[in-house]
């Protein structure tokens, strides 16, 4: 098969050839950013699944969606060494410069800039290579109070919005790399936003604990966001997200490889792309049948163990990889933190600290209390593959 016409797209955050099974979650961001447009009440967004859902892609499709409609987007991810404050800065400024050309929001957008030059201020942002023109606006965004000073930031880039008839849209990815103090006021500043009724919305992608930091940071979170679940595929969303790309191309595909496949990959889209990518190649011809499974599955568990999975498990420390270790021995999970500490032998009060240091990595969660999980699906079979002996 040509390689150059292979439809599919492994790698983080690539727009995969069918967006399968997400219609759901699409038409709700798309409702929500017309009714606000249309100066009527709607919920903001937080995405929440496991690694190589496809969270990222769905927040590209919603700012690809925003954009379609008029709004001003920023999209942020959120790294686990860097403040919000920092992030925001540039991308604020970035919105707030296209929204000067726009004759009708010219006044309120200079107000709006100087709000975010006293909030450079009271911060301590590094502006770089460019700095806002404009003198700061005293009493406003300058308190040195996150909560209040990003709330009053907000308002003003909603009232400009406002005034040029358009949204504007914020996507952050990796929510849960954001503190307590960070998220919370960004919950706040969207309270207030919805109260005065801006164009403006919120859609954060992140693990499954950020539902329950939201409550955390603000515990009328739920009523401000709705929280969908990102997951693996069903069976037939999974058996389309190959074969439809691959018909689209021309071809066809067995229908019981298209079942190995499915099964295989457990319908996690990223372990999808990477398959179809790898039957697609290995196929002499079309129809691609079971016959390529062998060199086709040699060469996806190959470059998922040296990407997808070996770049989580080189971030963490020996003591870290003997948990997660320890984990998968037991199987995929969840199962109790108590069970993992008999694993290694150890107290249960002892390995808290070093529990709580692998899910600040992103690496495992508490989907209930006293339970624990792997963020990255498969990768307990990932680890007996290279870190456990028989």
């Amino acid at each position: 098969m040509d390689a150059v016409r292979n439809p599919f797209a492994p790698g983080a955050g690539s727009q995969p050839p069918e967006l399968a099974g997400r219609e759901e979650i699409i038409t709700a961001a798309d409702t929500a950013l017309q009714r606000v447009l249309l100066g009527r009440p709607a919920q903001s967004q937080m995405l929440m699944g496991l690694r190589g859902v496809g969270k990222t892609v769905l927040l590209n499709k919603i700012e690809q969606l925003a954009e379609e409609h008029g709004y001003f987007t920023s999209f942020i991810e959120a790294p686990e060494d860097r403040k919000l404050v920092d992030l925001l800065y540039p991308k604020i400024h970035q919105v707030l410069r296209k929204m000067s050309v726009v004759e009708s929001a010219k006044a309120s957008t200079h107000v709006a800039m100087r709000a975010l030059r006293s909030f450079a201020s009271a911060f301590k942002i590094s502006v770089g290579d460019f700095e806002v023109s404009v003198d700061p606006e005293p009493g406003v965004a300058d308190s040195g109070n996150l909560e209040f000073d990003l709330t009053e930031l907000f308002l003003k880039v909603g009232d400009a919005a406002k005034a040029a008839g358009r949204g504007w849209a914020i996507l952050i990815d990796e929510v849960q790399y954001l503190s307590p103090d960070e998220l919370g006021a960004l919950i706040v500043a969207i309270h207030r936003i919805n109260q005065k009724a801006l164009p403006v919305l919120l859609f954060g992608a992140g693990l499954p604990a950020i539902a329950a930091l939201s409550g955390d940071a603000k515990s009328y979170s739920e009523r401000l966001f709705i929280f969908p679940k990102v997951d693996a595929l069903s069976h037939d969303d999974a058996a389309g997200a190959i074969r439809q790309p691959i018909e689209d191309e021309g071809e066809t595909i067995d229908e019981n490889l298209l079942e190995k496949i499915v099964v295989l990959t457990q319908g996690y889209p990223y372990f999808l792309q990477e398959w179809g990518y790898q039957v697609w190649n290995a196929s002499e011809r079309s129809p691609i049948t079971v016959e390529c499974i062998e060199s086709a599955g040699k060469e996806a568990l190959r470059r998922l163990d040296d990407g997808f999975f070996k770049v989580r498990i080189d971030r963490l420390t020996p003591k870290e990889k003997e948990y997660v270790i320890a984990m998968a021995k037991l199987g995929a999970g969840p199962f109790r933190s108590s069970e993992v500490a008999d694993v290694l032998g150890e107290k249960l009060t002892t390995l808290g600290p070093r529990r709580a240091q692998i899910i600040a990595k992103g690496m495992i969660y508490s989907p209930a209390h006293g339970d624990i999980a792997f963020t990255v699906p498969m990768f307990d079979e990932y680890l007996k593959r290279h870190w456990i002996k028989d």
